[in-house]
């Protein structure tokens, strides 16, 4: 600010009182001293203009900062020494000697950051503002600095102006916590909507990680799942509500809770989908999610996978080559009218899946496709446990506290076991031709298998009525192709019947005179657990597994 071009444009005894170095003074009324010399005066003896009442030239420089409500302060100098203080800043932080230094007179300087933003406009001779500072006694200001050019000053000086923002410092405070409220809220949702403990297979190794948005980003629907269907086989679910905030977090919770029961009907993946995509649409129409549901069966050594929009599956291979999932197999859940198809990826032994949602790999200003082959960079390099990966790969992408989007991850191990581990995994399959030999074989085999599996008599027997049971129902209800499976794992024992025919058994209570149907009931009182699943194909399995002994 030229202090001297700014007091040129005052008129009068302003530009004159500011030469003087705005000591001097103009009294309110003219009347006091009569009108000057050069003024012309009416008829009356009064100056011609003052019908017109005061104009600026009736004020100084100091009347008129002294009056305003803003705190202002004129310093000079390299060591700020202090010129002038107004009413308004002295009534805020106290009177000021002048002549003293701001350094050791103005204990709020520090607080305003006041002494280096001097400095600077000293220095470089441009305005600084430093914006809603806090003070001890509870304040909000907001400093302004202005150079000002004056031959008064020849060692340069800087005009402070200070405004007092309080209302509005605690007004926004307010709002930012009435917005941290309301995301503590839906992250406390969000969370406990979540699985709080993975369920964990026999054959596979699992960990997921969720992280919610930085603190400006609202939280969004991100989910996961791990659902145990019986007869070794495991359900994995990730998804994304396209939503933001509590509602988002509501709808996810919903359609985790709707797949869990669909789960329990042990459906292909595909039409799992189908019956969350018109459930979605009844929920919110106006909210849109992509879900990846996938299906692992250790005999087969596969995901069977359906997709509604979601991003990829990742597989990384035993020697580091990664391999991505097809593409989408439909649209995102809600939008209705798609049939969804299943596909298929190998998930050998010493393989690693990994099932994430965009917040992983999306960038703004880049293309998303380049995010999912940094994750196949970055997967491709990532060995150890479940988390171990999981919190390599946050790493290697950059997700960090800050992030500005929610990310879920589900890192999915199928172990290659050997030594003694491997011994307490095993697989054993007759094939079934039908007739009335069918059921003896069937009978003598599952003991052999199970005294060479080194069972308890107890369980072996157990097993050997299971097996008797499920045979004789399939030869009852089904047709050829019919096939034993029994398979042993390191915490249960799990004996199964495949066969042509998809008629699904069900348990129900045999009259007296009933000869047949007490099949599935001795099952279900006998095995821990129980179940039946269309095959593809056209056929059925019915399975049993038993808890075995610590």
């Amino acid at each position: 600010m030229n202090f001297t071009r700014w007091s040129a444009r005052l008129p009068g005894t302003q530009r004159r009182a500011a030469a003087r170095g705005t000591e001097g003074s103009v009294p309110a009324a003219r009347g006091e001293y009569g009108p000057r010399p050069d003024q012309p005066a009416d008829a009356a003896g009064a100056p011609a203009d003052a019908a017109e009442g005061p104009t600026l030239e009736d004020f100084t420089v100091r009347e008129i900062v002294g009056r305003l409500p803003g705190l202002v302060a004129l310093v000079h100098g390299p060591e700020h020494r202090i010129a002038y203080v107004n009413d308004a800043y002295a009534a805020a932080f106290g009177p000021r000697t002048t002549g003293a230094t701001v350094a050791d007179s103005c204990p709020e300087a520090e607080e305003l950051g006041l002494l280096p933003l001097l400095d600077q406009v000293l220095r470089s001779g441009k305005p600084r503002t430093v914006k809603s500072r806090r003070t001890q006694d509870g304040g909000s200001y907001t400093v302004t600095c202005l150079p000002v050019d004056s031959p008064h000053l020849a060692d340069g000086g800087v005009l402070v102006h200070a405004a007092d923002v309080t209302d509005h410092a605690e007004a926004a405070e307010r709002l930012r916590a009435s917005e941290r409220r309301h995301r503590e809220t839906a992250v406390t949702l969000q969370r406990s909507l979540l699985p709080q403990e993975l369920e964990q297979p026999d054959d596979l190794r699992i960990a997921a990680t969720y992280q919610p948005g930085g603190t400006d980003a609202a939280v969004g629907g991100d989910w996961y799942d791990v659902i145990t269907l019986g007869a070794g086989r495991t359900a994995l679910v990730i998804g994304d509500v396209m939503g933001r905030g509590v509602r988002a977090a509501a709808v996810m919770g919903q359609l985790r809770t709707a797949v869990r029961a669909y789960a329990r009907l042990d459906l292909p993946p595909h039409e799992v989908l189908q019956l969350l995509d018109g459930l979605a649409a009844e929920i919110d129409a106006s909210q849109i999610a992509t879900c990846v549901y996938a299906v692992h069966d250790p005999n087969e050594g596969r995901l069977v996978y359906a997709s509604a929009g979601h991003l990829p599956i990742l597989v990384r291979d035993e020697d580091g080559t990664v391999r991505r999932a097809a593409d989408p197999t439909g649209p995102p859940l809600g939008t209705g009218g798609w049939l969804h198809t299943s596909g298929s990826i190998a998930l050998p032994p010493g393989s690693t899946a990994v099932l994430y949602t965009d917040g992983l790999v999306e960038r703004r200003r880049e293309d998303i496709d380049e995010g999912v082959s940094a994750l196949e960079r970055a997967l491709a390099g990532a060995t150890g446990t479940p988390q171990v990966v999981c919190d390599r790969l946050l790493r290697s992408l950059g997700v960090t506290a800050e992030h500005d989007d929610d990310v879920a991850v589900l890192v999915v191990q199928h172990p290659a076991r050997k030594g003694a581990d491997a011994e307490l995994f095993h697989n054993a399959a007759l094939e079934l031709l039908g007739g009335v030999e069918a059921a003896p074989r069937a009978r003598a085999f599952a003991s052999g298998v199970l005294a060479s599996w080194r069972f308890p008599v107890e369980l072996r027997d157990l097993g050997v009525l299971a097996t008797s049971e499920l045979v004789g129902n399939s030869l009852q209800h089904g047709t050829p192709p019919m096939r034993l499976r029994l398979r042993r794992t390191d915490r249960r024992l799990i004996i199964e019947v495949t066969d042509g025919d998809d008629h699904l058994p069900r348990r129900r209570r045999a009259e007296s005179e009933d000869e047949a149907g007490r099949g599935i009931s001795i099952i279900a009182t006998i095995a821990s657990s129980w179940g039946s699943r269309r095959t593809p194909g056209g056929g059925k399995a019915v399975w049993c597994e038993f808890a075995l002994p610590d």
